[in-house]
């Protein structure tokens, strides 16, 4: 974040009881590093550009993550008017052009397959030589809709090749509570949040069923279950125990281990670094 990013965010929170966005990040390419900055589009997919490309095994289609692959968090994706710049942690770049092809191929993320675009046999070379195995890059384009689960949203809202669903949202304080229950403290985007708030207590994110952020209404509809994937180190590519081991003393639930909310949004707008989390519900 720069200097005058964090002098606005916190003259803004001085001005604001109750919680503020103090971060905001998209993944432009599932699984690799995160892209921030203080002011994000939201459109019907959730944050413009975040997830809108993913690398698919080459022989069908499935996709490829840091859980399998943890070197794939090194790469970078910086987004473009005319596409991505894909940097590699040695400095390699190649240039990827938005795909415009009228063709369709199938990409699968999770249970979910959908149309997608490829984008091209110079990314795909250049990604199947970092990751040594053959791989395409997809491109998910405006006409493709992938429904988040209907048991927690809406009939016709949709995601990118995120897990499942537009946002998530973490607190810091919920990321200092852990923090000082590790022997190494953990950066924020072990977790790949979208909108990270401070000027709450440690998880009181779970107790929100509705909040607004400027115009965008959100609802809280479901813990984000964690995986072995907040093991990799986003500075090193590493794989560890932690934090997953820590989290599961005090955080684990039902369904596996929790931290964090996944959302779905009601409506598109703008959302601002400094942006009060005004809580409905």
């Amino acid at each position: 974040m720069s200097s005058n990013s964090s002098s606005a965010l916190a003259g803004l929170s001085e001005k604001t009881s109750g919680p503020v966005v103090s971060q905001l990040a998209v993944y432009p390419v599932k699984s690799l590093a995160q892209y921030t900055a203080s002011s994000f589009q939201v459109d019907s997919f959730g944050f413009a550009g975040d997830r809108r490309w993913m690398v698919v095994k080459s022989q069908d289609g499935s996709f490829i993550t840091g859980r399998a692959h943890p070197a794939i968090v090194l790469l970078r994706a910086l987004i473009g008017a005319d596409g991505l710049t894909l940097i590699s942690p040695h400095g390699d770049q190649v240039q990827v052009p938005y795909p415009v092809s009228d063709q369709r191929v199938m990409a699968t993320v999770w249970g979910d397959t959908c149309a997608a675009i490829d984008a091209g046999d110079e990314a795909a070379h250049w990604l199947s030589a970092y990751l040594k195995e053959d791989c395409r890059l997809v491109y998910m384009p405006e006409s493709t809709h992938r429904q988040v689960d209907p048991r927690y949203a809406e009939q016709g809202m949709r995601t990118g090749f995120a897990d499942g669903f537009p946002f998530l949202l973490i607190s810091e304080a919920s990321l200092e509570l852990l923090n000082s229950k590790l022997e190494q403290p953990i950066t924020m985007n072990r977790f790949r949040p979208n909108i990270v708030v401070s000027g709450c207590e440690p998880h009181e994110e779970d107790s929100w069923k509705r909040i607004r952020i400027g115009d965008i209404e959100f609802s809280l509809v479901k813990n984000c279950t964690r995986c072995v994937f907040t093991t990799v180190d986003p500075a090193t590519g590493e794989k560890g125990t932690e934090p997953l081991k820590t989290l599961a003393g005090y955080r684990r639930a039902e369904k596996g281990i929790i931290f964090g909310q996944n959302m779905v949004h009601h409506g598109v707008g703008q959302i601002d670094l400094g942006m009060p989390v005004e809580i409905l519900e």
